[in-house]
């Protein structure tokens, strides 16, 4: 019982100081949170902006390996063309040196 006296004269106290704010108090309260809400919407801008920046990046990562793609898949082709050119080349070789 003694303890929740102790509590509610704590709470009492609590409450007078904080009731006690002066028009300047508040003011320059309002003047913090008004900054605050000014550099959340900067914050809020420069996230965008770099949401936009790493989309732009992306979407030329992916342009760049769909490059690569088809150049890997052109060398392959053409690698693919001389080897079979070379071994038919060979075979006729060998065929015309049997004779």
């Amino acid at each position: 019982m003694k303890k929740i006296i102790k509590l509610s004269m704590i709470a009492l106290a609590v409450n007078l100081v904080a009731g006690c704010a002066t028009t300047s108090d508040v003011e320059k309260l309002q003047s913090q949170v008004e900054s605050l809400n000014t550099s959340v919407a900067q914050a809020s801008a420069d996230a965008a902006s770099a949401q936009t920046a790493a989309n732009d990046a992306a979407a030329k990562a992916e342009a760049a390996e769909a490059a690569a793609n088809r150049a890997n898949r052109n060398i392959n082709r053409n690698l693919h063309k001389k080897f079979k050119k070379k071994s038919i080349l060979n075979k006729k070789l060998k065929s015309s040196m049997m004779k």
